[in-house]
């Protein structure tokens, strides 16, 4: 009987796919794949896409996904995708298929990174890592989870929707940015600020433009971000760091020090021992985040700073954490 499991991280924007062997002494991926989600019409398309690929038709799967997973109806908080978990079991031929929230999948992964899968920005670095670890992580949305344990005693996530809290802004500038949302959405999330996209509006913010709803079509070559008067958020990031864009390093400082409050509020929500970070954006300016605000703002919790001056704060810097965890979190039976 074949021991090949399919995991699969599935985001707002890509869909990524690997194989794992169960019965393997440890926790490795195969055939990994990303692709992008706009080039399918379903998440049934794009994991038989990727089946099809490999030539090969596992029983069991595990996916993680960008949404809550409690009911049998999925639906995709940042992907205009809902399928029920019983009928994709069905359609796929899966004996086993667990549904698990991507940052749920993140937190799971932590216990089996190598340690130089991980950039310590404070504490020490060979320390025994000690739950509970508060994991949080932009990327086309922003994902929260919890995980609770130890090496000794075992491992538990937590899946949570914390990235949809409600944002608390600190000074003028973020007070502008805070009200700017909410006009535009009706209420501003923490997640509205600290993504892909909340960067790019940021970035508008701050250079005081004005967002433009976007057309049903967009010319050829055009994105939607572009369509709205927005910067693409990589541009925005390789501007910051090349230096001489200074409207740019103004928004990516200010992404870091939100990003930092946000990370100081859930480590004391947590009673966190450690804060790791996440996510497809801030692995790509480590050093950028070093010398920002962002250790400020996770310290400005009044009389609490002394509590948090104890939690090690650490970047993942695997490139497959949601997949390497939903790998983990199959072998286990506590989900």
């Amino acid at each position: 009987m074949s021991t090949l499991a399919l995991v699969a991280d599935i985001g707002g924007t890509n869909a990524r796919f690997a194989l794992t062997d169960l019965a393997a002494p440890n926790v490795e991926l195969h055939e990994a794949q990303s692709l992008r989600n706009a080039d399918f019409a379903s998440v049934q398309h794009a994991v038989e896409h990727y089946l099809q690929g490999i030539g090969s038709m596992p029983k069991h799967a595990a996916l993680a996904v960008a949404c809550p997973v409690g009911s049998d109806e999925i639906r995709l908080t940042n992907r205009a995708w809902s399928f029920s978990r019983r009928e994709l079991q069905r359609t796929l031929g899966l004996d086993e298929l667990r549904m698990i929230n991507d940052f749920g999948a993140v937190a799971w992964a932590i216990p089996s990174l190598q340690r130089d899968s991980l950039v310590t920005l404070h504490g020490d670095a060979s320390a025994p890592l000690r739950g509970p670890v508060s994991v949080l992580g932009p990327g086309t949305g922003l994902g929260v989870a919890q995980l609770v344990g130890s090496h000794e005693h075992g491992w538990h996530a937590v899946e949570t929707e914390g990235g949809h809290t409600s944002f608390a802004p600190i000074g003028d500038e973020e007070r502008a940015i805070a009200a700017w949302l909410t006009a535009q959405h009706g209420r501003t999330s923490t997640e509205r600020l600290l993504c892909g996209k909340g960067l790019s509006e940021i970035d508008l913010v701050l250079r005081g433009g004005t967002a433009v709803v976007p057309a049903t079509s967009l010319m050829p070559g055009e994105s939607s971000l572009q369509r709205q008067g927005l910067r693409d958020p990589a541009e925005i990031v390789a501007a910051a760091l090349e230096g001489h864009d200074i409207a740019a390093r103004q928004t990516l400082a200010r992404f870091c020090a939100v990003l930092g409050s946000v990370a100081g509020d859930c480590a004391l929500i947590h009673g966190a021992r450690a804060v790791v970070i996440a996510g497809g954006i801030v692995p790509r300016f480590i050093p950028f985040l070093r010398s920002s605000a962002f250790r400020e703002r996770f310290l400005a919790k009044g009389r609490m700073a002394a509590l948090l001056e104890t939690v090690q704060i650490h970047v993942i810097t695997h490139p497959q954490p949601g997949l390497l965890g939903a790998a983990t979190a199959l072998r286990s039976r506590d989900l």
